[in-house]
C-alpha cells in the first residue's frame, strides 16, 4: 500500500496494470467518488513491469473515497521510458466512475489499492481495456479503518 496516504500497515488488494508503450495511457477513475487526497513522491525510474517500480519509482497516489464509505488508492508509476506523470485532480474533486483524471507517458504502471474484502473479478497476466474492465466488486460492509 503507498506509504504517502498514511493508511494503517494492514494488507489490502491490489491490482496492478502496466502499460506498455504500445497501450493507451491515459487513468481513469476506478469508482465514482471524492478525491481525499493527492501525494506526489519523486523516485527513480525503474522498469514499470517490476514489482520494485511500486517502491521506487516516482509516483502519484490519489485517495478516493465513495459514497458509501470505501476508501481506494490509484497510484500513477513512471516507468524506465515514462518520465512525466501528469494528474488533473486535486483534493475535494468529485469524479465519475471512467472520469478520465491524468495520464503517465510511455511505459508505465498502475496500481490500484482496494478495501480488504474487495473480490477480485480480473486474474494475473490478464488484458484490461479502460473503462471498460472491473476490475473487483467492493465488498457490502465499509471497513472500519478507512480514516487514515
Amino acid at each position: 500500500r503507498p506509504a504517502e496516504l498514511g493508511w494503517p500497515a494492514k494488507p489490502v488488494p491490489r491490482v496492478s496494470v502496466f502499460l506498455s508503450i504500445f497501450d493507451v495511457h491515459v487513468q481513469r477513475a476506478p469508482v465514482g467518488g471524492t478525491v481525499r487526497a493527492v501525494e506526489y513522491r519523486p523516485g527513480k525510474f525503474v522498469s514499470a513491469d517490476l514489482d520494485k517500480a511500486s517502491e521506487d519509482n516516482e509516483r502519484n497516489t490519489i485517495e478516493l473515497h465513495t459514497a458509501d464509505g470505501h476508501a481506494l488508492a490509484v497510484t500513477q508509476i513512471a516507468g524506465l521510458i515514462a518520465r512525466r506523470i501528469v494528474c488533473q485532480v486535486g483534493a475535494g474533486d468529485k469524479l465519475d466512475i471512467g472520469a478520465t483524471y491524468g495520464l503517465i507517458r510511455f511505459g508505465s504502471r498502475v496500481d490500484t489499492y482496494l478495501p480488504p474484502g474487495s473480490r477480485l473479478l480480473v486474474e494475473p497476466g490478464q488484458h484490461t481495456v479502460g473503462g471498460e474492465t472491473v476490475l473487483a466488486e467492493l465488498p457490502t460492509q465499509r471497513p472500519q479503518w478507512t480514516e487514515g
